[in-house]
């Protein structure tokens, strides 16, 4: 690791996340030991087989469950995200009211707001201990150009059905007494966010559906998904329905190779930053963004660090995945110069750990929930970072959909869209670090006051259609 960052004494690089690392490795548990018939069985132990497991069992005690996970629960990005509980789409209104309409986009929305709320509630009545705080979202402007997308971000949400109690711009005085950000010109506040530690959270939904009667197989891969079939290794679990939930791996199953691109995202957390925080402020535990087109995501978490993240390299060629989270040099080197320019403070504490995990990217860059009865092959998935609380509706929205149930949420846009897959290679390396190179550069020219750069953040959109 570069000598430009400073490291904490136990620095450690990958091995999964900062999340599980501080409450223990994980042993993974027993693995399937035999053919098996269900009437649901689920492919991968995340938050959104977790999830489905978990109200399917509510709704009808007697269906029998079984998760199939390869590693252990939450080994995927359920424990190694940012911890953004956040309200927001998974994906762009404008692409689901083309189908659907805009009141359509509109009541997803609200929806999605209000999942915010049921996963809260949950935890508290589940007593999953997750270090949760519903503080809100503070989204910063720290040059001229992300200040004018902050009042189009605004313009935007009106558009679309966010009021001023759903989104607002906070005044200079406000915005110093939440978070004092170095070279913030502007900021907005929602209060549809929650924080979470994203390990606790997981941990606690597993071993909640494992209470309810859930059968979860770790150690097992699935190589093979087919009507009413699972398989693995060590046997083949038959059921009514096979629903995948393997987000951001679900490349390395051959048969859905091009469905969605695994998308990397990287963190870094500090050590522990005691008196440094009278200097910072941040005492509402809300969570933290930016306007940049190479945008960051943080948060303050229950033990007074800060965790910090943003995209690394964002993809390895033919959808590679490397599943222990180690985090290149260099990506290190730019998350602690971003976080040290934004909190000053921070240069006098070290990097603790690093680590990196993948999300699940479509073709449009918007999710979907489907369920095939006529196979009972089902899927959701494809998040572009909203899984934290995405993952949650979904797991509701399949259990309408497996039991056959007429409720508003098997109506919402996303419901069976029908996405067309990704390029063959190399187009598919190609064309995301294209994007991805021309939104740094346009970075570059916003923090050297260059002037706007909308014709090369347009031109980086319209290469993989985001």
């Amino acid at each position: 690791m570069s000598t430009r960052v400073p490291l904490s004494d136990d620095f450690v690089n990958g091995d999964v996340s900062f999340w599980f690392r501080s409450l223990g490795a994980p042993e993974a548990g027993t693995p399937l030991d035999g053919d098996r018939d269900a009437d649901v069985v689920i492919v991968g132990g995340g938050y959104t087989g977790l999830w489905t497991a978990y109200y399917l069992k509510k709704a009808d005690p007697a269906l029998r469950v079984v998760v199939l996970e390869k590693e252990f629960a939450g080994y995927g990005a359920s424990g190694r995200n940012g911890g953004w509980l956040v309200g927001e789409l998974a994906g762009t209104p404008e692409r689901y009211a083309r189908t659907h309409g805009d009141d359509a986009a509109r009541r997803f929305q609200r929806v999605m707001f209000e999942t915010v709320d049921e996963v809260v509630a949950v935890a508290r009545d589940e007593r999953i201990d997750a270090d949760v705080v519903k503080g809100g979202v503070t989204t910063v402007a720290t040059n001229a150009a992300q200040e004018r997308r902050l009042h189009e971000l605004v313009a935007h949400a009106r558009h679309w059905g966010w009021t001023e109690d759903d989104l607002r711009l906070l005044e200079p005085e406000e915005r110093e007494r939440r978070l004092r950000v170095g070279g913030a010109v502007g900021a907005v506040w929602s209060p549809h966010c929650a924080r979470v530690q994203p390990a606790k959270l997981v941990r606690g939904l597993a071993e909640t559906v494992r209470g309810l009667g859930v059968e979860v197989f770790e150690r097992t891969p699935v190589t093979g998904i087919a009507p009413r079939t699972a398989r693995t290794p060590y046997g083949t679990v038959r059921a009514d329905y096979v629903i995948r939930a393997t987000e951001g791996f679900t490349a390395e199953m051959r048969q859905y190779h091009r469905a969605w691109l695994p998308m990397n995202s990287s963190m870094i957390v500090t050590e522990p930053l005691g008196g440094l925080w009278d200097e910072i402020g941040w005492e509402g535990c809300e969570l933290l963004g930016d306007l940049a087109h190479y945008y960051m995501y943080a948060q303050r978490t229950a033990d007074g660090r800060i965790a910090f993240g943003g995209r690394g390299k964002p993809y390895l060629y033919g959808s590679r995945v490397d599943d222990r989270g180690r985090t290149h040099a260099w990506t290190v080197e730019a998350l602690w110069e971003l976080l040290t320019q934004m909190f000053p403070a921070v240069r006098a504490s070290r990097v603790a750990h690093a680590w990196s995990g993948v999300l699940g990217v479509p073709r449009d860059w918007c999710a979907t929930v489907h369920v095939d009865h006529a196979t009972g092959i089902g899927w959701a998935g494809g998040y572009t970072g909203h899984g934290v609380s995405a993952a949650n509706l979904a797991g509701r929205t399949l259990r309408d959909l497996v039991l056959r149930e007429e409720t508003e949420l098997v109506s919402l846009p996303w419901v069976d869209r029908k996405v067309r897959s990704w390029e063959i290679e190399p187009l598919r390396w190609i064309g995301v670090h294209a994007m991805y190179d021309l939104y740094r550069r346009a970075d570059a020219r916003e923090r050297a006051g260059l002037g706007r750069t909308s014709v090369l953040a347009r031109l980086a959109d319209s290469i993989t259609g985001r």
